[in-house]
């Protein structure tokens, strides 16, 4: 692909988003999410392979079935209140669709079975704007409904992709398709607060996009695209084993990373609003994404390949991987516990 198409695209993809974060008609929230699915389908076809090919289709088909079901929920909407404006939905059945849609545009259990087979027909690249910039503009859309949103959806949403995220990841080897069930467990856990305080909402969310950032980051530096790619990264690279197992556990809430603030805070509300099953299933759910995390660790630590590389001692050759994303986004990933009342 040319540099100039990609940076059409590119450009697409942030215009998009822009549009339907700063929109209060729903019109212009429908018209940004168009741009932005658009722009993403030639990023996830350029390939040429028929996986790739399948990738985007099963892609435009949900994400078009999810624009069309916003858009008959701000049809209904308008046509039982009279108003066009996205924080005046107050009738219960454009809600309940508008919640359901805003799940399959996000990848959220039950309506998450595109998101792995996805970004397992995408490059590495491409994965990663799908796990983090895609997501923006349905959360922008999620948090200007936040306040008329049934809570009792966003609650069963939420409980059903944290355990749907830590089961369907356990069984896995090829890492996008870890990191698609890890992204349906941490967005389980975002949209579960969503109702309750939208800053913590917002403070995850973010911190979600920087661990996935770091983590694909490392993914595409080494090149790994199975479990077993993992355990030759020792040779490749000496300092990104403890960046990775580091953010790994992080991603799996462990203190003192930055991956615990979200989890603590948001089962801190749970339980101050007398949700405690509710957070005792989600910090049970968080060990089975734990498992996984602890398994690549593992993987990538602990372990030699069979068959080693030629050189033993790869890491002392200049490297010709660029670094700048996976050193702007390791600090934030790892270290933002002890700042977290200015998050807030």
């Amino acid at each position: 692909m040319s540099p100039l198409t990609t940076s059409i695209l590119i450009s697409s993809l942030a215009t998009g988003t822009i549009i339907t974060a700063s929109s209060h008609h729903w019109m212009m929230a429908w018209i940004g999410l168009e741009i932005n699915t658009l722009a993403i389908i030639p990023m996830i076809s350029k390939k040429h392979h028929p996986r790739a090919t399948e990738a985007a289709t099963k892609y435009f088909l949900t994400q078009a079935l999810a624009s069309a079901l916003i858009m008959f929920s701000s049809t209904m909407n308008a046509h039982m209140t009279g108003s066009w404006d996205i924080t005046q939905i107050m009738t219960t059945q454009p809600t309940i669709i508008l919640s359901l849609a805003l799940a399959m545009k996000l990848g959220i259990a039950p309506v998450h079975f595109w998101l792995p087979e996805v970004l397992q027909g995408s490059t590495m690249p491409t994965a990663l704007i799908i796990s983090t910039w895609q997501k923006l503009a349905p959360m922008a859309l999620l948090y200007l409904t936040a306040n008329n949103t049934p809570t009792l959806i966003t609650l069963t949403l939420g409980i059903t992709s944290a355990l749907v995220g830590g089961w369907g990841g356990i069984n896995q080897t090829q890492t996008r398709k870890i990191m698609a069930y890890s992204s349906i467990a941490h967005l389980g856990w975002i949209i579960t607060i969503s109702t309750m305080l939208t800053n913590i909402m917002l403070m995850s969310l973010m911190i979600y996009i920087v661990m996935t950032t770091t983590m694909f980051s490392i993914l595409m530096m080494s090149n790994s695209k199975t479990i077993k790619d993992t355990t030759t990264l020792w040779s490749t690279s000496s300092p990104l084993i403890i960046i990775t197992t580091l953010t790994l556990l992080s991603m799996g809430g462990l203190p003192p990373m930055s991956g615990f603030m979200p989890k603590w805070l948001i089962l801190e509300e749970l339980t101050n609003q007398n949700l405690t099953l509710m957070a005792t299933s989600l910090a049970l759910s968080a060990l089975l994404s734990l498992f996984f995390y602890l398994r690549l660790t593992y993987t990538t630590t602990m372990t030699l390949a069979p068959s080693t590389t030629t050189s033993k001692h790869k890491w002392r050759f200049k490297t010709t991987n660029k670094t700048a994303l996976i050193t702007a986004t390791t600090m934030p990933s790892l270290m933002m516990l002890p700042i977290t009342p200015l998050l807030l």
